[in-house]
């Protein structure tokens, strides 16, 4: 009978490997954690920049500034420029719309953000959903607006829902 001193190559190989496996499955659960805290961090930057958008649609309610809101937001272009400066000058309703407007637009495309507002689907009332879409996705409900991008939702007649793999969230305004 042979005595065998010390560790085997075998063993090493063993013990390298194991290590090697554990460490690969930590690594996979950093990189999916920073990935799952990067979407909350956009997810809630965006519900703020809506809710903040809503507040002020909901406190200069008369029906042109709604109006200039539903035309505005309609596009990046109309979203882009303004001429209006309501922290120091008078606004009429539908200026300070485009003032508010564009305020949205300048801090939503700070956070790569892209942001619209439409009629809400699959609804009769026609209430204004407020749109707010980042990375890959369109801030759109059902056709999606740039290549190689996805519409935020898919709707039909009777049901309202997010795409997969969408990265956006839409509120109801008014």
């Amino acid at each position: 009978m042979i005595k065998q001193k010390g560790v085997g190559l075998i063993e090493i190989l063993v013990v390298i490997f194991l290590l090697a496996v554990g460490v690969l499955g930590f690594v996979t659960l950093q990189y999916r954690a920073v990935t799952a805290t990067a979407e909350a961090t956009n997810r809630v930057q965006a519900i703020s920049l809506a809710r903040d958008l809503s507040e002020k649609i909901r406190i200069n309610n008369s029906t042109t500034a709604i109006e200039s809101y539903k035309t505005n937001l309609q596009s990046q272009s109309t979203q882009i420029t303004t001429s209006y400066e309501c922290y120091t000058n008078y606004c009429s309703p539908a200026t300070k719309a485009q003032f508010d407007i564009h305020q949205t637009y300048v801090e939503a495309s700070r956070l790569g953000m892209r942001i619209q507002m439409q009629t809400c689907p699959s609804t009769s009332n026609g209430r204004q959903c407020i749109y707010i879409a980042w990375d890959k996705t369109d801030p759109t409900n059902n056709t999606p607006t740039t290549t190689g991008n996805i519409a935020c939702t898919k709707s039909t007649a009777n049901s309202f829902s997010y795409n997969d793999d969408s990265t956006c969230v839409v509120m109801e305004t008014y």
